[in-house]
């Protein structure tokens, strides 16, 4: 899996999003929310590249103070919904 191109994480009034951007995305509006902890996973899954849900949730996992199969569960949840945005292919 990798990020689909045209979407970075920026900073927008103290908020971190992930906005659309660039000649090949053709919703230029799309701005997508992002908590502390799902802005930490879309910037690993950038300096991944390719990666598996199973390797975000190790990262998590050595980050945080979580339970590998919270993780797990929490990567599944935000994976699906970044597909469903078609942030992630």
């Amino acid at each position: 899996m990798r990020q689909k191109e045209g979407f970075v994480l920026r900073e927008i009034c103290g908020e971190k999003a992930v906005v659309a951007e660039g000649h090949k995305v053709v919703d230029f509006g799309k701005i997508i929310s992002m908590n502390d902890t799902a802005a930490w996973l879309w910037e690993k899954c950038t300096e991944l590249g390719d990666f598996t849900a199973e390797q975000l949730a190790e990262a998590i996992c050595e980050e945080y103070e979580v339970e590998p199969s919270k993780a797990q569960a929490d990567v599944n949840s935000i994976l699906a919904t970044w597909k469903e945005l078609g942030l992630v292919e």
